[in-house]
């Protein structure tokens, strides 16, 4: 059957994902892997090294820029210790990506809309890890000061599993799981690994049923069948498009969360069900 086309953010990320991100993602494992196994000690530095090399290979040298420029700022203001400072650097980063000469600027870096689009997210998302690394700056005292430099905050910035659609790890937690040592285990890790992937590939398949079966984004972009539906039936239009949101970000988060959990971290929760819910504000968590 053919497939509603109409869910841009489904659409887009299925496609990056077949093209390069799972390639690097891959990539991103093999390297994590074989640090764990032969150097434990270096590890943060291999996955920044190996996170930069993805960011110049996906968004090229000016994408880079842009990141490591946003990252430098954000740590200069950081300096000063204050946090509403470090929320106005946050917001004028996050508002340049709205002023149209800039928009231009970067369009014409990239062929194609999406590659442009990419760097849109994935700076959008870096934004909020900056903006975590600087609060947590602000916060800590002058003993905890030597664990938050500028080495550690590219590290945190250009962890690739987390890279260009989260989910969001504060920088506290990132950096006291990733300085813990622990015993590599093959065995453990590729049981982990392939119950993962039973998981992931298990929701995906859903939501390609979903997409393929359902057609809720589609009926959404008209409104004559709207008009045409009885109250009970756009009631469970309603919870069919928030069921499919929650099966689309277990996908989109439990990837990046099996590499966490890959590289001896301990991902954020993944989304609970709706259908579980009496709140929404959860949701958006």
């Amino acid at each position: 059957l053919p497939q509603d086309p109409m869910d841009f953010e489904w659409s887009y990320w299925i496609e990056w994902g077949r093209e390069r991100i799972l390639w690097l993602l891959a990539g991103h494992l093999l390297v994590s892997q074989v640090s764990r196994l032969l150097v434990e000690k270096y590890k943060p530095w291999c996955l920044m090294v190996y996170g930069m090399a993805a960011c110049w290979l996906l968004l090229g040298i000016k994408g880079f820029a842009v990141i490591l420029l946003h990252a430098t700022i954000s740590f200069a203001v950081a300096q000063f210790q204050l946090s509403l400072l470090t929320w106005l650097c946050s917001l004028m980063l996050l508002s340049t990506l709205r002023i149209p000469a800039v928009e231009e600027t970067k369009r014409k870096w990239y062929d194609t809309e999406n590659e442009y689009y990419l760097l849109l997210f994935t700076v959008s998302v870096r934004c909020l890890f900056c903006t975590s690394f600087s609060l947590e700056y602000c916060w800590h005292g002058p003993a905890q000061k030597s664990s938050h430099s500028f080495l550690w905050m590219l590290a945190y910035v250009f962890y690739y599993p987390t890279f260009h659609n989260g989910p969001l790890m504060n920088f506290d937690e990132f950096s006291k799981q990733m300085r813990r040592q622990e015993a590599f285990n093959l065995k453990t890790n590729l049981g982990i690994l392939i119950v993962g992937i039973i998981r992931i590939f298990f929701w995906w398949c859903l939501a390609e049923l979903m997409i393929h079966l359902m057609y809720i984004h589609a009926l959404y972009s008209s409104a004559s069948p709207l008009e045409a539906a009885s109250y009970w039936a756009l009631g469970g239009l309603a919870l069919a498009q928030v069921l499919f949101f929650y099966v689309k970000y277990l996908v989109l988060y439990g990837v990046p969360a099996l590499l966490l959990q890959m590289d001896g971290l301990k991902p954020p929760a993944l989304p609970c069900c709706v259908s579980l819910m009496y709140g929404f504000t959860k949701m958006w968590r």
